[in-house]
């Protein structure tokens, strides 16, 4: 089994006004470029819209904990777990999202799946310090 990453930034922003923007699924696609596509209702979850097809994805519950983690099931695999966390840091908060390799993904495409990650959590940060204050 190998090491998790844990990949992270700090972002001006408070961790509640944080959570308040990013936990509503429809939200994900401003900045999860892997959710770019169309993310839509359906029935009682989501389906965003891939190249392979519709694939389900499943949120955490809206909690007070600043937990973000979310499920992607892309066609014929197994489900993925993506835990995503917000920390309380001074005024401001960190993104923490954990990246698990999978089996049999080698150096190459694990530091790929890390920086695009990386780009990711740096959109989310531009999109959330650049909202007007409420």
């Amino acid at each position: 089994m190998s090491t998790p990453r844990h990949i992270g930034i700090s972002i001006a922003c408070s961790l509640e006004r944080a959570y308040a923007l990013l936990a509503p699924p429809e939200h994900f696609p401003l900045w999860a470029s892997g959710l770019a596509g169309a993310l839509r209702r359906a029935g009682d979850g989501w389906l965003a819209d891939t190249p392979h097809g519709a694939m389900p994805v499943r949120f955490s519950p809206l909690n007070d904990y600043g937990v973000l983690d979310h499920w992607l099931s892309p066609p014929g695999q197994a489900e993925v777990y993506i835990p995503l966390r917000l920390l309380a840091r001074d005024d401001g908060c960190e993104l923490v999202l954990t990246l698990f390799r999978p089996p049999g993904v080698d150096d190459a495409r694990f530091e790929a799946d890390a920086a695009w990650v990386a780009r990711d959590l740096a959109a989310a940060k531009a999109w959330l310090e650049n909202q007007p204050a409420s």
